[in-house]
């Protein structure tokens, strides 16, 4: 299934944690950083570990902590392998180098590095953005961290926003990885302000978006899903290209050729989710 919904929670609070396994978030997000005080890292990571110790029923990422420090080498010793463990997410990255040095010291013998995130959250994180995302082959994504980077930008609204957001977004293509999900919407009470950047993210080329609170999960997922219209227009595409090979209008003016047949594909499998 293509995710779309990916839900944060505090790792020092396992309880919320268990509760969100089971709230229909497509993966959980459990956060070492920004979400936990400084003095509450260790017992995060072991309550952490202790609970992805087995497989849980949906995916689960791990954000560890800031590279270069020992709170970081230290959830990756913890916490790389574990079966409960679907990927680990990398915040703060800023060079290529780091994706490879993190796969290679967290590979194990007999599957390799675990599944790989990069966070970028500052100027020259974007400027670096596809070399970051062609690092090494355990990088499975790429994504923005909107909160870091404004403040790196000096930044007062979202306009300032949407250039490195396509940049992610091509890097991403690029570097044939899925498309990022959007960075996540801070005021979990602000649903409609949240639809509507939803759309704005979907026209940029994002597919789903992160979420602070399970309210905020459906708004996501409906904004992200095609509509029937976008469905039924998919449908006719795919099947007037099964009919006649090559370049050819249909009888509302589309032009159909072999890059408008890929796209209606796409929305075609992300509309199985429905």
């Amino acid at each position: 299934m293509i995710p779309l919904t990916w839900l944060y929670v505090p790792g020092d609070r396992p309880a919320t944690v268990a509760k969100a396994l089971t709230c229909g978030a497509d993966v959980v997000i459990v956060d070492l950083e920004d979400a936990v005080a400084p003095d509450r890292k260790e017992y995060a990571r072991a309550a952490t570990a202790e609970l992805l110790a087995a497989p849980q029923p949906v995916p689960v990422h791990v954000r560890v902590n800031a590279l270069g420090g020992p709170l970081a080498a230290a959830d990756l010793r913890a916490l790389a392998g574990l079966p409960g463990v679907s990927g680990l997410r990398l915040p703060k990255v800023t060079a290529p180098q780091q994706v490879v040095r993190i796969a290679e010291h967290t590979a194990l013998a007999e599957g390799g590095a675990p599944a790989l995130y990069a966070l970028l959250e500052s100027a020259l994180a974007i400027e670096r953005a596809h070399a970051i995302a062609t690092a090494h082959p355990a990088l499975r994504g790429i994504a923005l961290g909107e909160a870091d980077l404004r403040a790196d930008l000096g930044l007062r609204g979202d306009a300032g926003l949407d250039w490195p957001r396509s940049r992610v977004v091509v890097a991403a293509r690029a570097a044939g990885l899925p498309p990022p999900a959007q960075s996540v919407h801070p005021d979990i009470r602000d649903l409609d302000g949240l639809a509507a950047s939803c759309a704005h993210g979907r026209a940029l080329g994002f597919l789903g978006r992160a979420a602070l609170h399970p309210r905020q999960l459906p708004v996501i997922e409906r904004a992200y899903l095609p509509t029937r219209q976008e469905l039924e227009h998919a449908e006719a595409v795919v099947k007037a290209a099964a009919r006649e090979a090559g370049a050819q209008a249909l009888e509302d003016g589309t032009f159909v050729d072999a890059a408008v047949v890929a796209a209606a594909q796409r929305i075609l499998a992300l509309g199985s989710r429905r």
